[in-house]
């Protein structure tokens, strides 16, 4: 159909709509129409409010807000009804919706190594619980290895999730080199690792301190010298307590023993256990953890050298089982739970009171356990 526009020029008419669905009806019958894509979708259970809390509850909608956030102005026969009510409903607290208003996301994240060591582990556990205990989410971001692209990448991933703070568990230098990079403005702390980097705030074990401890304890039994089974010195905590085995004797005026380093497992041990125990000199030894004591004291036990009548075994990190070595192991304890707690503290300091300050740097003091794998040595070495 052609008709006029305003100026004269022939221009086409548009169908009456009725027409124009007639032409759209489908083949499946004369007159009939599609339904709506969404017409056979049963209708989604719409999930519960704030408001439905608030009406079950029979308060506003801003006192179960305050319920939310522990907010400490809250009558507790109130709190009571209002957390009866979220319960009763499954209320779920929308986080995103709070991420937006509050412009907080409750959120921490971590950067830990992808790994069954138990140090590294147990650090995770004690951020982990600390953070809940602190009314925080943690989400982890693990990572093969400790390269800083792999780190960096790690940070960008948690960036995405809009956490309020990073903690990097940093057994190598290019983790707190890293957290260099972060956003500015973004809390961040460095935990375990060596040394402190004036850049980032830390929270670590004092290696060399606990080196010393187990070292000390050894030489006081009565032991001319201690030998050293390290782990490997890529790892600062290794540096550390070597540092501190050697110091310690130098200190005390007693022989050196030249140090191999190897691995954190076992199996590192039991290689150089074998060593040791061909070398009827050797009467103490302090290991770089439980793991590789667990490897030495096989490799003595298959040698026929007996701990501790003939060795001495001092082991470092205390794990669980370790008291449940044969014979019982002596070592050296690191306070993961603390650590976990101070290193919150730290990331929370900068979350709550922003701005440009010197970072801080927690060195905690271990703990030397005595159980039954030192003793003095045997009498022709003494």
């Amino acid at each position: 159909m052609i008709g006029n526009n305003a100026e004269g020029v022939d221009v086409p008419r548009k169908r009456p709509a009725a027409d124009d669905d007639r032409r759209a009806a489908p083949a499946d019958g004369p007159g009939t129409r599609p339904a709506p894509a969404d017409a056979a979708a049963p209708p989604q259970p719409r999930g519960s409010v704030m408001r439905d809390v608030a009406r079950l509850a029979g308060v506003s909608h801003q006192t179960v807000s305050r319920v939310l956030n522990e907010h400490p102005n809250v009558r507790q026969e109130t709190r009571r009804r209002v957390l009866e009510a979220m319960q009763a409903l499954n209320y779920r607290r929308n986080l995103a919706a709070r991420t937006l208003v509050t412009r907080r996301s409750g959120t921490l994240g971590v950067v830990g190594l992808e790994t069954t060591l138990f140090g590294p582990a147990s650090m995770l556990y004690g951020i982990e619980d600390a953070a809940r205990t602190a009314g925080y989410f943690v989400t982890v971001a693990s990572v093969r290895t400790l390269e800083r692209r792999s780190v960096l990448e790690a940070v960008d991933r948690l960036c995405q999730q809009s956490v309020e703070g990073i903690i990097a568990i940093a057994p190598k230098p290019a983790v707190t080199n890293a957290l260099v990079q972060v956003p500015v403005g973004l809390a961040s702390v460095g935990v375990g690792g060596g040394a402190d980097d004036d850049a980032v705030p830390t929270v670590r074990i004092d290696n060399a301190a606990g080196a010393g401890l187990a070292t000390r304890h050894l030489l006081d039994l009565g032991h001319s010298t201690v030998h050293h089974v390290a782990g490997p010195t890529d790892w600062p905590e290794a540096r550390e307590r070597i540092e501190g085995w050697r110091g310690t004797l130098y200190a005390a005026g007693a022989p050196v023993p030249p140090v191999e380093p190897g691995s954190w497992s076992a199996q590192s041990g039991y290689e150089q256990g074998q060593v040791l125990a061909r070398d009827p000199a050797v009467t103490a030894v302090f290991c770089g953890n439980d793991q590789i004591a667990l490897g030495l004291l096989r490799a003595l036990q298959e040698a026929g050298r007996r701990v501790p009548r003939d060795v001495s075994v001092v082991g470092f990190d205390d794990m669980p089982d370790s008291g449940f070595f044969l014979p019982p192991l002596t070592t050296v304890r690191q306070d993961f739970a603390e650590l976990g707690r101070r290193s919150l503290g730290v990331l929370l300091d900068q979350i709550r009171q922003p701005g440009d300050r010197a970072p801080d740097h927690v060195l905690l003091s271990p703990e030397l356990v005595v159980r039954a794998s030192t003793a003095p040595p045997p009498t022709r070495h003494r």
